[in-house]
């Protein structure tokens, strides 16, 4: 789980990736998925909101100038596919989706920034299915800090970095937050 609020940035309690480390984790995940894919045929990415959607940007630009073509993007909000829709206080903030590119056939990387429990993957893909029958979806992810509950595992990561109790980890990136840095933090209580 991430957090974006401005007191947990307060809580920072060490930086795991400042802008240069973030960049080139996301560079060598896009060879990475060039080397997968095959030199990016059919190939498009699918970032998760709401950072997932500037990380996906990155890639498929970084993948993009190294094969040589332009590497679509869609966007992909869960909300209301988790299975703790209901159990929320609040009404939940539902953010737009849009896959301007026909899914069918395609190799698709679902690209979120943290992978924890992988529930909110699992929805990702439940979401997915509703658009057509991708040939194959790999998962991108810049932290994976484990403690799953569910079989679900990244295929590309950028770093590992396994929390303990009491922490998280906040990714910051600089189009919704002014910067781009990884933090492993105290969580109160």
């Amino acid at each position: 789980m991430t957090a974006s609020s401005p007191e947990s940035v307060s809580r920072k309690q060490a930086t795991v990736m400042n802008a240069a480390q973030l960049k080139r984790a996301l560079v060598r995940m896009a060879h990475e998925i060039i080397e997968e894919s095959e030199g990016a045929k059919d190939l498009a990415l699918v970032g998760m909101q709401t950072r997932g959607v500037d990380l996906a940007r990155r890639l498929a630009k970084y993948i993009g100038e190294s094969v040589g073509s332009e590497i679509p993007v869609g966007v992909l909000d869960v909300t209301l596919y988790r299975d703790d829709f209901r159990d929320r206080d609040k009404a939940p903030v539902v953010k737009p989706s849009d896959i301007p590119f026909e899914v069918d056939g395609r190799t698709l990387v679902l690209v979120d920034d943290v992978l924890f429990t992988g529930r909110t993957v699992r929805a990702a893909l439940d979401s997915l299915m509703d658009y057509g029958r991708p040939s194959a979806i790999h998962l991108a992810v810049l932290i994976d800090r484990g403690h799953r509950q569910l079989p679900i595992s990244a295929d590309f990561v950028g770093q590992e970095i396994r929390t303990l109790e009491g922490q998280e980890i906040l990714v910051r990136v600089k189009d919704e937050d002014g910067e781009d840095a990884v933090y492993l933090v105290e969580t109160p209580g």
